[in-house]
């Protein structure tokens, strides 16, 4: 036993010489490995700049109004083409707004519509709205921002309110609330003074029946026999009260159920308009209300909130988007 022992410390304590080869193997391994790794986070992270690059800060100086006007005007014309405008042509450009935190209370869905008047000839004008020229192009437009009427004054949202309120509309206690069209130039000082994140789509090509459509829930919604409430489930069917992307969706039909779980699972801001852009392809498309297609993913343009001109930290859900400032 003492031999055998003597034997195996003797081997204990003579040198391995395939330690070391085992020992720069690994460090070679690990070596190799961690460059790999550095490697596709460096490709990854150069990808993830091509595909997101960040907003682009060259209308920073712009008012985010006339950075949006600046870009719905361009959009048509650029549709309308240079040569003569024969008949009347209409188009919608649906908005959204959110902040970073996706909060409902600061989420909203609006839309804007324009007639653009064929040219040399005397229209029969849509009452209520006014007659405007850019570029010898005349034209009508409103906008559907659904809101409670001192929204621009008292921006505390109510949406859900009360332990499960969220799951069932019955438990909600928040109160209905007089509602008003914002105009345009409201809305987007509404989403400038929360610093969110703008989104619009389009324009898309509407027909006249479908403005015709637009025009009568506009006419509803100024009639004062409609509420606002953000959580809509009970009192939309009766037509007592609607949110805000109730109030543009459903070209063919007042007040769809827009979608499986209706308001209480994350369908408001972006998510809302996108909502009512599927339904506008599911139905309003088929019926030839709605005139080309809709990718609702594809077509966003966002104009984000930047504190400081080229700030990198900021809250920029686009793949395409123009910074703007307070």
């Amino acid at each position: 036993m003492n031999e055998y022992l003597a034997q195996t410390n003797s081997r204990e304590d003579m040198p391995n010489p395939t330690g070391p080869r085992i020992a720069r193997r690994a460090a070679s391994f690990a070596t190799c490995f961690l460059a790999g790794v550095l490697f596709l986070n460096l490709s990854f992270v150069a990808q993830a700049g091509r595909l997101h690059p960040g907003p682009d800060f060259s209308n920073y100086d712009v008012p985010l109004y006339e950075q949006i006007t600046n870009h719905i005007k361009a959009k048509v014309l650029a549709r309308l083409g240079d040569g003569k405008n024969t008949h009347d042509r209409y188009f919608i450009i649906p908005f959204a707004y959110q902040n970073a935190g996706v909060d409902p209370e600061f989420s909203h869905s609006f839309m804007s519509v324009i007639r653009v008047l064929a040219d040399d000839k005397q229209p029969k004008l849509t009452a209520g709205l006014k007659r405007r020229t850019y570029k010898n192009r005349e034209f009508q437009a409103f906008t559907i921002s659904w809101l409670p009427h001192d929204f621009s004054t008292n921006p505390h949202l109510c949406v859900f309110e009360g332990a499960g309120s969220r799951v069932s509309p019955k438990l909600n206690t928040c109160p209905l609330s007089v509602g008003r069209d914002f105009e345009l130039d409201e809305t987007i000082k509404l989403a400038m003074d929360a610093k969110t994140a703008v989104c619009m789509w389009g324009p898309y090509e509407i027909s006249n029946e479908a403005f015709d459509l637009v025009v009568k829930r506009l006419r509803l919604l100024d009639g004062g026999t409609i509420k606002y409430r953000a959580d809509d489930r009970l009192y939309r069917k009766d037509r007592i009260a609607i949110n805000c992307f109730h109030a543009m969706a459903g070209l063919d039909e007042l007040y769809p159920n827009g979608g499986i779980f209706g308001t209480g699972f994350k369908m408001w801001g972006l998510n809302g308009t996108a909502r009512v852009l599927i339904e506008y392809k599911a139905k309003a498309g088929k019926k030839g209300l709605l005139l080309e297609p809709v990718d609702e993913k594809k077509d966003r343009y966002g104009f984000v909130y930047a504190p400081t001109r080229n700030s990198h930290d900021v809250y920029d859900p686009f793949k395409i988007a123009s910074a703007y400032r307070r």
